[in-house]
């Protein structure tokens, strides 16, 4: 007897030895066969398991484990089994903790004796483990055979309820909290924030949080976390300021998340705050947190300020510089963000993203593929956002060829679900003049996803093809299940101003009123536009008048609605007056112009319009504006200035302009320019070649004038409907 004692001693003395110079596996292998007559000291077993927990050992935790439950199987003293139940509770925390909670399952079940440690190991265990429903099946169970559960296991349930959302276990916890004085816990009161804020019950979750006595850095971080993922940055930044006044210090994470409040608000005073604050009690040496202040900066405008933190970095993680360059590419600067972007060790999906939002963002359509290219080649990370970005491209493009094969790409992809792709490919097939991919995709494939937007990228693409009726075919079909919007009613009245509607275009104005839409600059252009050229000049004024705008493309409508009214003079006066008020005219106003003064006859006005464009405007002439001139000048018979301007034109005119003055040659008698024009006809091959004549009564074209007016000014009219492409959605 007193040999198997000292052989005992000394088994226990050589374990404890191994335990304390850490040799794991050489203690548990020393451990004595189970005999069943004794458990080892309770101190040893968890030694053993604290060491194998802290080396994440599953496997020495298992050994550790079944030799506990094969020597205390048949333990008959209440006080050893009272000393088992502990370690098995210490065993189950083991399991959990490296890694496996079906072992400390098992554990659990094989346990001939629980008590509350035991439910609280296991249920906190199912919560670490995500096994959120399994965790509040074992509190329910808990509660069944008489247990009250401690406050951590508490907390672990009501983890639980809020990764499940489950907002009516939570508000039962809540009241079991609430019975036991649990309140001022600052372990459950944190948990309950949490919990509510998830649930998106803010105010639910800030009684919570004003409950606890005493809110640590943690509970201060969660009530922050919260507002800003709910979209309530500047309650978050608030909160923020209020904790720096309690005394708290924050943690870097709370810092970083009160910087993205302030960049979600553009709060760039707040931010400037936090950015002082941030400096002055050394946070700037965090990574994440300079990645924030870097982005606040980007977001709010101020480009400069986040550049400068950013070449001042030490270190310039991927976030930083996704956040810088998707800064200068928001605000234009692509230049600069390909510059570095291409500096970047590695990139991520959101760099790719924003480098090609950028692009198409700055019509650097063209540079949009190539990027685009570049990506397929570097990763295979792609995502709706990607898609979206280069099918924009491929509509302003016009490329339909690379917009089709996208769709391809998409659907291979699984990505052809997101209704805002599902709209780009709308927009990309109606922009593009493919209306039956665009009918097929909205009326059949994309079912109860279509909303307004697919909608009205259908309805503009009818009437950009001048299919007029068809558009407004659509319109009715989109009433019968959503509600249209400002720019649907553009389309709907630009394609009853090319078929000239004017019932239809009454009616869409009417309802417009009677529906208490807004009627922003853009409707109004249409209404102008529309009433123009159905010939109602009093309406389109009447619209135009009805209140003060800066919105040069209205401006524009009017001018040419005077045009085609034959009210030119009124249209220059209104030219004159919208360079009064500082309103910059474009391309298209001088187009108004030019045709203005082609129908009053203003020679040398409209020359000097002409002049002013290139000169002081820096617009470069479109050859809408060369064919104005040459109307301009021949219909009015100046011939040797006519010869002197197409002389200096920077490019060949056209057949059609040479066509045109011809015709004007012959009718004042110029031979030299007129043999010019019929040499230049000839050569492009006609179906009926031309000689120059002077003054030949077989050749009668007395409805020339007429004819060959209005040709200016439907190209004019073409050119400003190509402006109004940005009505579409």
């Amino acid at each position: 007897m007193a040999a198997a004692a000292a052989a005992a001693v000394s088994t226990v003395s050589a374990i404890s030895n191994h335990v304390a110079a850490g040799h794991l596996f050489a203690a548990i292998d020393a451990l004595p066969a189970c005999s069943g007559s004794s458990l080892l000291p309770a101190e040893l077993y968890a030694s053993l398991l604290r060491l194998a927990t802290s080396r994440r050992s599953l496997a020495a935790a298992r050994r550790i484990a079944s030799h506990l439950a094969s020597s205390s199987s048949s333990v008959p003293s209440t006080s050893s089994s009272i000393t088992a139940t502990f370690l098995f509770n210490r065993a189950i925390q083991s399991l959990a903790a490296c890694g496996s909670f079906a072992d400390a399952r098992d554990m659990f079940d094989a346990m001939p004796r629980r008590d509350g440690g035991s439910w609280n190991a296991i249920i906190s265990a199912a919560s670490r483990a995500g096994k959120s429903a399994e965790a509040l099946s074992l509190f329910t169970d808990m509660n069944s055979v008489g247990i009250w559960p401690k406050d951590s296991t508490l907390a672990s349930v009501l983890a639980c309820c809020a990764e499940r959302l489950d907002l009516n276990g939570a508000q039962q916890l809540h009241g079991h909290i609430a019975k036991r004085d649990f309140q001022s816990n600052v372990i459950l009161g944190t948990a309950l924030v949490d919990v509510y804020g998830k649930c998106f019950l803010l105010a639910d979750a800030r009684r919570a949080f004003d409950d606890i006595l005493q809110p640590n850095d943690i509970s201060w971080n969660v009530i922050i976390r919260r507002y800003l993922v709910a979209g309530m940055g500047d309650m978050a930044v608030q909160m923020f300021f209020r904790m720096v006044w309690a005394g708290v210090r924050p943690l870097l994470y709370t810092v970083t998340h009160a910087m993205l409040a302030c960049r979600d608000n553009c709060a760039i005073k707040e931010g400037r705050c936090i950015h002082t604050f941030v400096l002055r009690h050394g946070y700037e040496h965090h990574v994440h947190v300079r990645s924030s202040v870097v982005d606040m900066y980007a977001k709010c405008g101020k480009i400069d300020a986040a550049q400068r933190l950013f070449n001042l970095a030490p270190m310039k993680d991927v976030v930083m510089s996704t956040s810088i360059v998707s800064g200068l590419a928001a605000c234009g600067r692509v230049a600069d963000a390909k510059r570095v972007f291409d500096g970047m060790e590695q990139h991520n999906l959101v760099s790719w993203n924003a480098m090609l939002t950028g692009y198409v963002r700055s019509m650097d359509l063209t540079g949009a593929l190539d990027l685009f290219q570049q990506m397929r080649q570097e990763t295979k990370e792609i995502d709706a956002v990607t898609l979206g970005s280069v099918l924009n491209a491929c509509t302003g493009l016009l490329d339909l060829g690379k917009g089709e094969e996208l769709h391809a790409f998409a659907l291979k992809c699984g990505l052809f679900s997101y209704p805002f792709l599902m709209n780009a490919l709308v927009r990309m097939y109606s922009k593009c003049g493919c209306l039956r991919s665009a009918e097929r995709l909205l009326l059949v494939e994309m079912g109860s996803e279509r909303d307004r937007h697919s909608w009205n990228s259908l309805i503009s693409g009818y009437e950009r093809h001048s299919m007029s009726e068809a558009a407004l075919h659509a319109l009715r079909e989109m009433q019968s299940e959503t509600i249209p919007s400002q720019p649907t009613f553009s389309s709907a009245l630009a394609a009853c101003a090319n078929i000239f509607l004017l019932k239809h275009g009454k009616q869409i104005h009417a309802y417009i009123i009677r529906n208490g839409y807004e009627i922003d600059d853009i409707l109004r252009s249409a209404l102008v536009d529309m009433y123009s050229k159905c010939r109602l000049f009093d309406y389109s004024t009447r619209v135009f008048e009805s209140g003060l705008s800066q919105d040069v493309i209205l401006w524009n409508s009017m001018i040419f609605g005077c045009a085609y009214n034959s009210k030119g003079d009124y249209g220059l006066e209104l030219f004159d007056e919208m360079r009064k008020q500082g309103i910059r005219p474009d391309s298209v106003t001088f187009l108004g112009a030019l045709v203005s003064c082609i129908s009053e006859g203003h020679v040398g006005l409209g020359r000097s319009y002409f002049t002013l464009m290139t000169d002081e405007y820096s617009i470069v002439p479109r050859m809408e504006h060369y064919e104005c001139m040459i109307e301009l000048l021949g219909k009015h018979g100046y011939m040797v200035e006519l010869e002197d301007f197409v002389d200096h034109m920077p490019l060949e005119p056209t057949t059609a302009m040479w066509l045109r003055i011809f015709d004007c040659c012959r009718e004042y008698g110029n031979r030299k320019l007129g043999e010019r024009a019929a040499q230049r006809i000839n050569e492009s091959k006609p179906l009926t070649p031309v000689i120059f004549i002077e003054s030949t009564p077989d050749y009668e074209c007395s409805d020339s004038d007429d004819v060959d007016e209005s040709m200016p000014l439907r190209e004019a009219d073409e050119a400003g409907e190509d402006r109004y492409s940005h009505c579409e959605p």
